[in-house]
């Protein structure tokens, strides 16, 4: 499916009725690293289930070089509008969770629940849009698929590239289908976010927080020490799991999910 918003075409799937729950992709990947969750809780039927592509991603479009993540927030207050939501639960991985930070900081009112895995809340280090930028540049000069060979070390656990290579080789062909403009525009983008630790102690509504056992980008000791600060949030830790737990252990990623959501709506 697709919808206009905010001058671009953004693809998305959209199955079920009942509780709302949009799904914010990963960096560098699209809305298919969603595809076994939503399929599973699909057979609750009680949940609409939403998974857009960012500007750039998966069958979206892109109309600049930059975005920041206050835009993907945007991109997700206008597809709701465009599906009659109000409100939703906001499942962010990696990048999803930084726009869902961003959403929740401009939308407040519109969050009925977060499930924030594998990201955090605190700003880049100068190193860290330091990075970005050079990530930025490699997209440019190199393509997608140098992309992939200098993420997949980072995202993925030795477990993972060890035992399941059909993982591995599925996050690769996502990474592939990024477009170069795409990755270097996300990247600049979330090297631009603010810190929204400040937001914790704020959130009122039902949060998860999920992460990988060996996740690089996000350690389980900084995921625990955001998660206590937020009122009531639940932790979970997804073991043999790097930065994209939900593809490396998808059903004990759909566990935790599946658990919070039944309880909550």
């Amino acid at each position: 499916m697709r919808a206009r918003v905010n001058q671009v075409d953004i693809a998305y799937d959209d199955h079920g009725i009942g509780q709302p729950v949009i799904f914010l992709h990963a960096f560098p990947l699209n809305r298919n690293m969603w595809s076994d969750v939503t399929t599973a809780l699909l057979q609750e039927k009680r949940f609409r289930l939403v998974a857009p592509d960012w500007r750039g991603f998966g069958e979206s479009e892109i109309n600049g070089e930059q975005f920041t993540m206050e835009l993907l927030a945007d991109d997700v207050a206008a597809l709701m509008d465009t599906l009659g939501m109000q409100q939703a639960v906001l499942c962010g991985l990696s990048m999803g969770g930084y726009a869902a930070f961003a959403f929740l900081r401009k939308y407040p009112e519109r969050v009925g629940g977060l499930i924030l895995s594998d990201t955090r809340p605190d700003a880049d280090t100068q190193e860290g849009k330091a990075n970005r930028e050079k990530v930025a540049q490699l997209a440019e000069q190199q393509g997608s698929e140098a992309i992939a060979d200098f993420q997949l070390p980072r995202v993925i656990s030795d477990y993972t590239r060890q035992h399941h290579p059909e993982i591995e080789a599925r996050i690769r062909h996502m990474i592939y289908a990024a477009t170069p403009t795409g990755i270097a525009a996300a990247s600049r983008g979330m090297g631009l976010r603010p810190d929204s630790t400040d937001l914790l102690a704020r959130i009122a509504c039902p949060t998860l927080v999920i992460v990988g056992e060996h996740d690089g980008p996000v350690p389980p000791d900084v995921a625990r020490e955001y998660a206590a600060k937020i009122p009531g949030a639940r932790f979970a830790m997804i073991l043999e799991a790097g930065h994209v737990s939900n593809l490396e252990q998808p059903e004990a990623f759909l566990k935790a999910v599946r658990e919070f959501l039944l309880t909550h709506y």
